[in-house]
């Protein structure tokens, strides 16, 4: 016996084409993103401190560096 034929439940027809926001809002949003990133990442507290005048000396330094003298080695006896 052969089968019956299916019901025709509807007719494809092409989909409408997208919007303009549906076709582009990947692009809008990434550039949205990297327009926040980029303030949040210049204009922030963790950038840069503001350069301020250092202060000058209060009391002269020293005219000539001091010789080093070396310390003397203690010796440490680890068998007693």
């Amino acid at each position: 016996m052969a089968k019956p034929a299916p019901k025709i439940i509807g007719v494809l027809s092409e989909p409408a084409p997208p919007t303009w926001w549906r076709a582009h809002r990947h692009q809008v949003l990434l550039a949205a993103g990297l327009l926040v990133g980029f303030y949040l990442g210049t204009q922030g507290p963790g950038g840069q401190a503001p350069v301020s005048p250092r202060p000058g000396h209060t009391t002269p330094g020293t005219p000539t560096p001091t010789p080093h003298t070396p310390r003397p080695q203690q010796t440490v006896d680890l068998f007693t």
